[in-house]
């Protein structure tokens, strides 16, 4: 997945045996989550100190008022930890505006404890990064990284400019979860949940051991799980079965019940904020495998602020027989929302999916094949900066592809092209199918169209293709036939924005000295977001004009010679 850097993020940067281990536990959890916030370099507004003798007492944090919201109290679930940001997750699917919030940080000043008459908290109010849906139960905040001092972070209801009214404390500072170790999705998929969760350390592109893992069904405090064996496991997705009682009443559980797991070597269960049947609703098993009412092709892809490409990727693969759309939306702050609303009204069939993970994309798209297996025979994995070119191009061809393949092909392999700046300065107005035209000779990789039903159970993908089902095989698209126009290398001003973080989990960010000569790499880069002088002549071998050449002739406007996706909606 590559980014876009026109709309700049405004970040700050940068059960155990005994009581005496549990307790072991969580101050360390507290000592390194303080260490990790005393490394930051940010500059925050000046806090205050308040008292709260002036205030009710509080076993709890104080829900938002009633009043404000549609459905019932506002609440912060979990806190989750990432290098950049703190992401909340709310009791209500109700979207509110990060105007309506205050994200609030606090700390015991020292020698104050809650127990005590009058405790003294250090108090810092930032505004809300962002706010959005996260599933049919939470929708989620982000908030700035506080400063050194501040352990605990929440939510304040904004009720006007001049914002002061009090507001209760917890009786404990609340340590977020750290994603460096946290089931954070799960997903059902018939009689068994897939898990996906940081930390495993399995051995990336290999399926693993299911034997030395479990998992855990309960409510959230964990007192009373329910365990059962892994069936399947690799890299950061488990597929374990779920406990009967769930099978026969899974309606009971969604929203309710959390899902972990742990490994056989190690007591801990993972800290978990996965909910059965946040995303999906229970599959109709009867229904699951019938293809007669499925669509028969479908693409996902994974972006963060990719808005501006999104409506020329959508309406040119539409033409090619692309029914449906799975965005999978990393944290992006452009205007997705709006572009994809705009292409809704236009008629095509895009579902949005909050994927706040970080680093993470095998897992989503994994995710990805458990979501579409319902309603696609194919989807296709590809990024928004690449464009299927088939040899006979005419409407609905990828379709007609795929749907006359043997039923044993479950995988369809195709080379990527990859163009380079084409020696543009700025980004091409009229879309990168038309402006980057020169590219390197050679192809390099693939990217993959699958049958989601016929995955191996693992749902192992190293992004560009899937491990199958034993007895289904891959068929490689010959170049003469149909490849990629993968536009990796564009103007600068675009380009620049890999240098924020890489989005697959097993490559490196550009910015670590590490495996510097890869492809996943621009060669001749460092680790430095520095222009080169020549970066617009550079990765030009070929000149390659053949898709600009069919889109100017067939599919602009013959009075104004615009393209669709240049053309307003109004």
């Amino acid at each position: 997945m590559d980014s876009s850097p026109d709309q700049t993020r405004k970040r700050n940067q940068n059960q155990n045996h005994t009581l005496a281990q549990k307790s072991l536990f969580l101050c360390f959890s507290f000592f390194l989550f303080l260490f990790f916030f005393s490394s930051s370099h940010h500059s925050f507004y000046s806090h205050t100190s308040l008292q709260p003798s002036t205030l009710s007492t509080f076993p709890t944090p104080t829900p938002f008022p009633t009043t404000k919201l549609p459905v019932s109290s506002l609440h912060v679930l979990d806190r989750i930890l990432f290098p950049d940001h703190v992401l909340l997750t709310l009791s209500n699917p109700h979207v509110f505006s990060p105007k309506h919030f205050h994200c609030v940080y606090y700390n015991l000043v020292k020698g104050s404890t809650p127990s005590n008459s009058n405790p003294v908290f250090d108090v810092l109010v930032l505004p809300v990064l962002s706010t959005d849906r996260y599933d049919e139960f939470r929708s989620i905040a982000r908030c700035p990284l506080p400063g050194k001092k501040f352990s605990a972070v929440d939510l304040r209801w904004r009720s006007g400019d001049d914002d002061r009214q009090p507001f209760r404390f917890p009786v404990q500072p609340t340590v977020p979860h750290s994603f460096d170790k946290l089931a954070y999705e799960v997903a059902l998929d018939g009689d068994t949940a897939v898990v996906f969760v940081k930390g495993l350390n399995l051995r990336p592109h290999q399926i693993s051991d299911e034997g030395l893992l479990r998992c855990h069904f309960g409510p959230q405090n964990g007192k009373h799980w329910q365990t059962t064996k892994a069936v399947a496991a690799a890299q950061e997705v488990v597929r374990c079965a779920l406990p009967q009682s769930i099978q026969n009443s899974p309606h009971e559980a969604r929203g309710i019940i959390s899902v972990s797991v742990s490994h056989v070597r190690h007591e801990a269960i993972f800290d978990s904020v996965a909910k059965i049947g946040g995303y999906r609703k229970q599959i109709n098993r009867v229904n699951m495998n019938m293809n007669k009412n499925k669509l028969e092709l479908c693409a996902c892809t994974m972006v963060w602020n990719q808005a501006r490409a999104m409506k020329e990727w959508v309406i040119y693969h539409a033409w090619l027989g692309v029914e449906k759309w799975y965005i999978y939306d990393n944290n992006s702050d452009d205007e997705i929302d709006d572009v994809v609303r705009e292409l809704e009204v236009k008629g095509y069939n895009i579902n949005r999916v909050v994927w706040p993970w970080i680093k993470s994309q095998e897992a989503g798209f994994s995710h990805c094949s458990l979501r579409a297996k319902e309603e696609c025979k194919w989807v296709g994995f590809f990024d928004v900066d690449e464009f299927f070119y088939l040899r006979e191009m005419k409407q609905n061809a990828l379709i007609s592809t795929v749907g006359n393949l043997s039923n044993s092909i479950a995988e369809i392999r195709t080379g990527c092209l990859n163009f380079g700046p084409s020696e543009l300065r700025t980004h091409p107005r009229n879309g990168v199918s038309v402006g980057y035209t020169c590219r390197l000779r050679t192809p390099e990789r693939h990217k993959s169209i699958v049958r989601p039903d016929l995955l191996h159970a693992s749902l192992l993908n190293v992004v560009h293709h899937f491990e199958l089902k034993e007895g289904f095989g891959s068929l490689n698209m010959p170049q003469s036939v149909a490849v990629i126009n993968h536009y990796k290398y564009q103007v600068w001003e675009i380009f620049k924005a890999k240098f924020f973080r890489r989005v697959a989990t097993y490559v490196v960010d550009w910015k670590e000295d590490a495996n510097i000569g890869s492809k996943d790499r621009a060669p001749g880069l460092g680790t430095e977001a520095i222009e080169p002088s020549d970066w617009r002549l550079r990765f030009c071998e070929v000149w390659d004009t053949r898709l600009k050449d069919f889109l100017l002739s067939n599919f602009a406007d013959q009075e104004t010679g615009l393209l669709p996706w240049e053309r307003s909606s109004k």
